[in-house]
């Protein structure tokens, strides 16, 4: 109910992920890319944080209700940047961070290191999302911010495009989805920044559906090839896995906005809306949904289609030389191990299996019942915001709309802008069956135009595999700037810092070898003087005390004697 609770939750959940992206703690690769999670969520996290202290400062409370009623009484503020758009400033830096959006979408693709149903779960479904969820939850508070709310938009339709065109050449087949997560989670939030607040919502529901689906389907893939996630090892596999093939196919083809799954009609209420605002960020959403389209038509050829392009097949070795194989190229016996399952597994792809059941094959139903009903869910869900236009009723906007109230600014659907919608509909769908098609062809049709096409243009080619070369010109900045800075404060601590510290222990210790010899020979000296000459006058006074009587009468008569003649004298 407000934003101190809302941010305790997202600190949950983004310490939930790093926990989870370092899961296989002895894979270095896995610890660096948790490590990288934190780091880049603490940097949108402190932009949540002073956006709820300036929030508070403003407004008095951190309610939502309260919030709303009370931005409510203000201004849109349309032609300057007050308080209530800095306050929606730094709410969006905290959702970039969180929801993987440019600029800091650089953790996502490497959190792929975790376990496949963390991906399917955290990073396809709850906390990447979380950024639109609070966008949409403050929805009062950015339609009062206009200009940040078209940043949004833009910083949206950007990443939806720019994702989408790097998946369409990774090789990894979980960073091929999370690339598409990154670029659907930028569809939503082009919607909220056209003031599509419901549309939104509605997409972040049938995506975290069928991109789950696709996350744990990818994941059976994993399972049954031994831990391959290269689709250039793949192929062939819908004759062995044709259940997970078969759910997948529907994941792929409501993420491709095919009808009448989820992703068609969530994605053409963004597109509708987006047509009606800004026919810009409606033309940036179409080139999206062809290449997503494509990347996710490449992903199913690569994966179920054609022939298996796993590792080439090597003669089955004696038990000596294998064990003779194992202790030169394995540093590990599980390494060995894996090497032959692997090496099996080739053998029973290409030319069936050596007994029933062995091979590829759809897991046990621990596995695949999670993928049958989120298939059917991701089949029917969409028909909860079926549109006037088809003759529904929008249930799903409905359910929002007191949420919402006030606050959506996109074009609404109405009779009279149905021609409308059913042009962006028919479009849409033209544009993603295009994709598709382009990708059949591409990948099953004539499998060589790929490395035709990219020898090419290198260029482009490089660039897309460098992912636009963000990850770079982070290590060439950011990174090394910190290191740089790391060392000049390490110099500063060890030459002026320590310096001076260890010139004063010098000083400390000079003065304490001047005290030093000051006590011993002066102070020292005079007691041990004063000793010396007590010793050399008490000797000499020693020497008269012999003990003999005659000597003391001697000297009685010497001293008598000297007493008479000074008294003599002086008379």
């Amino acid at each position: 109910g407000n934003l101190a609770v809302l941010f305790d939750g997202w600190e949950g959940v983004g310490q939930c992920s790093y926990l989870l992206i370092g899961f296989w703690y002895h894979k270095p690769s896995a610890a660096t890319a948790g490590k990288k999670a934190f780091i880049v969520n603490r940097i949108g996290d402190a932009g949540f944080l002073l956006g709820l202290f300036l929030a508070f400062y403003a407004f008095g409370t951190l309610d939502f209700r309260d919030i709303a009623a009370a931005v409510a009484a203000r201004p849109v503020e349309a032609g300057g940047f007050g308080i209530v758009s800095a306050i929606c400033l730094l709410l969006t830096i905290g959702a970039v961070g969180m929801s993987a959006q440019v600029p800091l979408f650089v953790w996502l693709p490497d959190a792929m290191e975790g376990p496949t149903p963390v991906s399917a779960l955290i990073h396809a479904a709850t906390m990447v999302t979380a950024g639109v969820y609070l966008i949409g939850r403050n929805a009062a508070l950015f339609s009062h911010a206009p200009q940040v709310l078209h940043g949004v938009a833009i910083v949206g339709a950007l990443t939806a495009l720019l994702a989408a065109a790097v998946a369409l050449v990774q090789h990894d087949i979980k960073r091929v989805l999370a690339y598409s997560t990154i670029s659907q989670v930028g569809y939503m939030f082009l919607a909220a920044g056209i003031g599509a607040f419901g549309a939104a919502i509605f997409h972040l529901v049938t995506h975290a559906l069928f991109k789950a689906l696709l996350f744990l389907g990818s994941g059976s893939v994993i399972h049954a090839l031994g831990g391959e996630q290269d689709l250039r090892c793949m192929g062939g596999l819908r004759r062995r896995m044709p259940l997970t093939a078969a759910t997948m196919a529907v994941g792929a083809l409501a993420l491709a906005g095919i009808p009448p799954l989820a992703g068609f009609f969530s994605k053409d209420e963004i597109q509708f809306r987006a047509f009606a605002a800004d026919r810009l960020l409606f033309a940036v959403a179409l080139a999206t949904t062809l290449l997503t389209a494509c990347y996710i038509g490449r992903l199913m050829a690569l994966t179920f289609f054609g022939p298996y392009r796993g590792a080439p097949l090597t003669p089955v070795a004696s038990p000596a030389a294998g064990s003779a194989a194992a202790a030169h190229g394995a540093r590990h016996p599980l390494d060995a191990q894996a090497h032959g399952q692997a090496q099996r597994q080739n053998h029973e792809v290409t030319h069936g299996p050596a007994h029933q059941g062995a091979g590829p094959h759809d897991g046990p139903w621990a596995m695949t019942g999670p993928l049958v009903l989120l298939a059917a869910a991701a089949a029917a869900a969409g028909w909860l915001g079926l549109p006037p236009s088809l003759g529904g009723a929008d249930a799903f906007g409905r359910f929002l709309a007191p949420v919402f109230a006030g606050a959506e600014v996109a074009g609404e659907r109405s009779p009279a802008g149905h021609g409308s919608a059913l042009l962006v509909m028919a479009l849409s769908l033209a544009v993603a069956v295009a994709g598709l098609w382009t990708a059949w062809h591409l990948y099953l049709r004539r499998p060589e135009l790929p490395a035709a096409l990219a020898r090419r243009w290198p260029a482009l080619d490089a660039l897309l595999h460098g992912q636009f070369y963000v990850d770079a010109l982070y290590r060439a900045t950011v990174v090394r700037g910190a290191l740089w800075s790391a060392a000049a404060l390490d110099a500063v601590d060890r030459r002026a810092v320590d310096g001076a510290v260890d010139g004063v222990g010098a000083g400390v210790r000079l003065g304490a070898w001047l005290s030093h010899m000051i006590d011993k020979h002066v102070v020292d000296g005079a007691a041990n003087g004063v000793g010396r000459a007590a010793g050399r006058v008490s000797f000499l006074v020693r020497r008269l005390q012999t003990g003999l009587v005659q000597n003391y009468a001697l000297l009685m008569v010497v001293g008598l004697v000297a007493l008479l003649t000074i008294y003599l004298a002086g008379g």
